[in-house]
């Protein structure tokens, strides 16, 4: 959050809610209507515009093991460690729960760019659609190909677990992204695992949600409900926070989705949402393609008035934020940076070098105010046409 400045903590001439005001917006960022709706305006609420505020520069998280969280920023490798790793001659594959998002596509583009930097040459990608069952399979035909490194991210942290400790058995270097799978530990199975500040981004869609609705209404929540540690981490970090500091905001329904067909569960568990209690006034998305399947239920019912929030910053939910449309901010992860870090973690295992068992990159609020600063910062690249096409003053 990088507009934000706490007077309190950090001695800032400025006061946190006028800070905060430029960060959130103030009212009038109210849709286009359709016919039968009312159109959302933000209502604004102190305490949660102080609470985004005190979590600049914060992690939440704690690692699959209780780890506290070692900074991305600390992951570096010298000129001389550099040249160790490029004299390793290391190849390395990428084998993914799936891909075709902006998250996987910023991830092992980051992944890309820092293993040709450091000399290792990736052999695959593999999608495995979801499916625990595909991902087993990826898994044993890339380890038959013997990299020195395999990064990935378990569709299924009990389904494959069997499957990564065969390729640990093998002398091939594991690093994680997110999940980590049952019965591994760091040091001994794998070299490391990396993930955003999952509980802390559910914490910021918490607090963005109170700002929404100015501290008070109904929400319903759509969680994932596959053995996957850091969607379970953004669910909880929701629920704490709307516990704990809103006690005027009532979760009155929560619905598991699993996919194949995430965005499409997630409007099935909306639109059954949106039948049950029709004056809901907001819904909790667990990522930013299940949050696709809302905005599709919430459209289709005229609900032009409900507050989104979620986790991820995609081309859709950007878009429909740059309107000023039904998506009232998220916390973004930052996967460029994750897959850099990833790969500069692989490059430890090459040369000897110990790894912290777990590092996180802080949770970014994002809003209709900061979103292209948002953008770049997050896929270090300019906003799409299409999400600047639609940006709404």
């Amino acid at each position: 959050m990088t507009d934000i400045r706490n007077k309190h903590r950090h001695g800032k001439a400025a006061g946190v809610l006028a800070a905060a005001a430029v960060l959130l917006g103030a009212a009038g960022c109210g849709t286009g209507t359709s016919p039968g709706s009312t159109a959302f305006e933000y209502r604004g609420y102190a305490p949660a515009q102080h609470a985004l505020a005190d979590m600049r520069d914060k992690v939440l998280s704690k690692g699959p093991h209780g780890e506290s969280a070692t900074p991305a920023d600390d992951v570096a490798l010298t000129a001389r460690e550099i040249a160790k790793v490029k004299g390793a001659k290391a190849t390395a594959a990428i084998v993914m729960h799936y891909t075709g998002d902006d998250w996987t596509s910023a991830q092992i583009k980051g992944l890309r760019a820092e293993f040709a930097r450091l000399g290792i040459r990736v052999i695959a990608v593999t999608d495995a659609g979801s499916d625990p069952g595909k991902q087993v399979s990826d898994l044993e035909t890339i380890a038959a190909r013997k990299p020195d490194i395999i990064v990935s991210i378990p569709t299924d942290g009990v389904a494959t677990a069997g499957a990564y400790k065969a390729v640990a058995r093998q002398g091939i270097r594991l690093v994680f992204m997110d999940n980590v799978p049952n019965g591994m530990q760091a040091g001994r199975d794998y070299v490391s695992a990396v993930s955003a500040d999952n509980y802390g981004n559910g914490v910021v869609a918490a607090h963005l949600m109170a700002d929404a609705l100015g501290g008070e209404g109904t929400v319903g929540a759509v969680y994932h409900q596959a053995s996957f540690f850091v969607t379970a981490q953004r669910f909880q970090g929701f629920k704490d926070t709307i516990k704990r500091d809103y006690p005027k905001i009532r979760i009155v329904e929560q619905k598991g989705i699993v996919g194949p067909d995430l965005a499409g569960d997630a409007q099935s568990a909306a639109n059954a949402m949106l039948l049950k209690h029709p004056d809901l006034d907001g819904i909790w998305g667990v990522w930013d393609v299940p949050t696709e399947g809302i905005l599709a239920a919430a459209r289709s019912m005229d609900r032009d008035n409900l507050a989104v929030t979620t986790e991820d910053l995609g081309k859709n939910v950007a878009i429909a934020m740059a309107k000023k449309s039904i998506v009232r901010g998220l916390g973004a992860q930052r996967p460029y940076d994750q897959g850099v870090t990833e790969a500069r973690l692989a490059a430890y295992s090459l040369i000897g070098k110990k790894a912290p068992p777990y590092v996180a990159l802080g949770a970014l609020p994002v809003t209709h105010d900061n979103l292209f600063d948002s953008w770049r910062r997050v896929y270090h690249e300019q906003p799409p046409a299409e999400v600047r096409k639609s940006y709404r003053r």
